[in-house]
């Protein structure tokens, strides 16, 4: 997943019309959908118009979500995705073991997003989150909210998130939260995304274009952040990389990551 990618809008593999709209937004990744959104009697035709589309969208803005790779339906998409050319980003959900990344590891698949849904995945994340090939982990909150008998909001769910991202962070990969399911709300929106980014979340995916705005202004670093974290960088180097105070605040060796990544990304912007 690039790395400065806050954003993961859903589209339906089954609208092709809506693939060129999504990626209008401004959307930094635009997930082309054959699980959930896609009757099972419409997997066959929309997985061949997602293939046929492909080739005419931005490689690197496009992942494709298969369905399960327990599922007649998911093997199905990872060969006819294989044989049709180089394999896309690629997101697979319920993953519950690291074993069942081995179909896409055997087709060389270069990256991989597994999406966590279920509590037995939830306690197998580590391992997966370490698996070959993997570039960022999902948090799949209906599917585990659904399992727990508990509403898909923040506090049922508080201490999976809380799981969830030390098994990325233990693995050194993005995570990536759970989209908003209230479309008309976007302070809730807000609200969920300024959580989910003190908790450690580096990007949310969004169902619904409007969604994309306020997740990235959220979740983007501002300039002033990114202008403030060089000069305190500036201020370390030049006390030797030694603790110095900056701006009322003590400047130590493990705090400079964050602000290195924070610097890295403006880089990023600027190349």
């Amino acid at each position: 997943m690039e790395r400065a990618a806050s954003c993961l809008l859903f589209v339906p593999g089954n609208r092709p019309e809506r693939f060129e709209k999504a990626l209008a937004t401004g959307a930094e990744l635009v997930c082309i959908d054959l699980e959930d959104a896609v009757p099972p009697a419409a997997k066959d035709e929309t997985r061949a118009t997602v293939i046929a589309a492909l080739p005419g969208l931005p490689c690197e803005r496009i992942a494709v979500r298969v369905n399960g790779m327990r599922t007649e339906a998911g093997l199905r998409d990872l060969l006819a995705l294989k044989d049709a050319g180089p394999l896309p980003l690629l997101l697979v959900p319920m993953v519950e073991s690291a074993g069942e990344l081995a179909p896409l590891q055997a087709v060389g698949a270069p990256a991989i997003i597994p999406l966590i849904e279920t509590a037995k995945g939830l306690a197998a994340a580590v391992e997966i989150a370490a698996a070959e090939a993997v570039v960022a982990m999902m948090f799949g909150g209906g599917d585990l909210s659904a399992e727990l008998g508990v509403a898909l909001e923040w506090e049922p769910l508080a201490a999976a998130r809380g799981q969830f991202i030390l098994a990325c962070a233990r693995a050194r990969v993005p995570a990536i939260d759970v989209p908003f399911i209230h479309i008309a709300d976007p302070e809730g929106l807000a609200e969920e995304v300024r959580r989910a980014k003190s908790l450690g979340f580096s990007a949310k995916a969004a169902i619904h274009p409007a969604q994309v705005e306020i997740i990235q202004g959220v979740l983007r670093p501002q300039p002033s952040d990114i202008e403030e974290a060089r000069a305190a960088l500036q201020a370390f180097a030049e006390a030797g990389g030694q603790a110095v105070m900056f701006k009322g605040r003590m400047l130590e060796a493990p705090f400079m990551r964050r602000l290195e990544r924070l610097a890295a990304f403006g880089e990023s912007r600027n190349a």
